[in-house]
């Protein structure tokens, strides 16, 4: 079995490559982490023939940009202090791209790449415009932050965050997007996750149908700073009781579509009922 979980590997300096097509089944998304642990640190990058977004985790700093018909400096972005405090600030950079990180604080994040020929301008997604959902019910209700989505040009990347109150489901019901059909587009997933307390855990499952061609089912057990990788299948996520559950979600694929999903026909009625449990539980 192909691996696909990537256990935390530890913060080190500068750019740490956690999975990409030559160590998983990804056709496409390759992810890092950047980290710059004193003010004044810097890195400097290109993008060749892929786009790239910038997610920082926590801290502040600048991104000075350069590509053949644009220059562009975002001064004092970001300072989160964790992921569990407010919604991100993101940086999208077209292929073809130098770019140079300054520190102005410890900084820690997330580097997302795929192959692209977009001639798209780059974007910079502030936290006032992150589009906030709240999705589910019960305890499957969790926190959905959508910033690289329609709102930016990129041929193949898909961008956001989401956030499991303790001991609540997310990925659920559970859904895939693996095939090409009316309401399904193939593409590929990252998920990276963060825990609070950060000793804390959950559960990550990646099940196809018994009527597959290749059939599978697998369980893990996540923890702080673990990457897994979901090249099909049904993929639905657990935070453990007392732990807060993040996770970056990282999509990529021939056609770019958010939402093209389908959910496990055995557990696809809990959608149908979802607001009648939301409003029964106002009183």
């Amino acid at each position: 079995m192909p691996k696909r979980i990537f256990k935390n590997v530890g913060l080190k300096s500068g750019y740490t490559c956690i999975v990409s097509p030559e160590n998983s089944e990804l056709k496409y998304i390759e992810f890092g982490r950047l980290f710059l642990p004193e003010k004044n640190d810097e890195y400097k990058g290109k993008t060749g023939g892929r786009e790239a977004v910038l997610t920082i985790f926590r801290g502040k700093c600048s991104v000075q940009m350069r590509t053949a018909a644009h220059e562009v400096s975002y001064n004092s972005i970001g300072d989160r202090r964790d992921v569990f405090s407010g919604k991100p600030t993101m940086v999208y950079l077209p292929p073809n791209s130098e770019y140079r990180i300054i520190a102005e604080s410890t900084v820690e994040i997330g580097v997302s790449m795929a192959p692209s020929n977009s001639n798209s301008p780059p974007v910079l997604v502030k936290p006032e415009d992150v589009m906030e959902t709240n999705v589910g019910a019960w305890n499957w209700r969790r926190t959905v932050y959508t910033s690289i989505g329609e709102n930016v040009k990129a041929q193949r990347l898909l961008v956001g965050e989401t956030l499991n109150p303790p001991g609540n489901w997310s990925s659920y019901p559970p859904h895939k997007h693996d095939r090409k059909g009316l309401a399904e587009v193939p593409l590929e997933e990252v998920y990276f996750f963060k825990v609070k307390p950060p000793h804390g855990f959950g559960l990550q499952r990646i099940y196809t149908s018994p009527e597959d061609e290749e059939p599978s089912d697998e369980l893990f057990s996540i923890e702080n700073d673990d990457a897994v990788v979901i090249p099909r299948g049904y993929h639905p996520v657990v935070a453990a009781p007392g732990y807060q559950l993040y996770y970056l979600w990282v999509l990529a694929g021939e056609e770019r579509r958010y939402g093209a999903w389908s959910n496990d026909p055995n557990h696809s009625w809990l959608r149908n009922c979802e607001s009648m449990i939301n409003e029964i539980l106002r009183f």
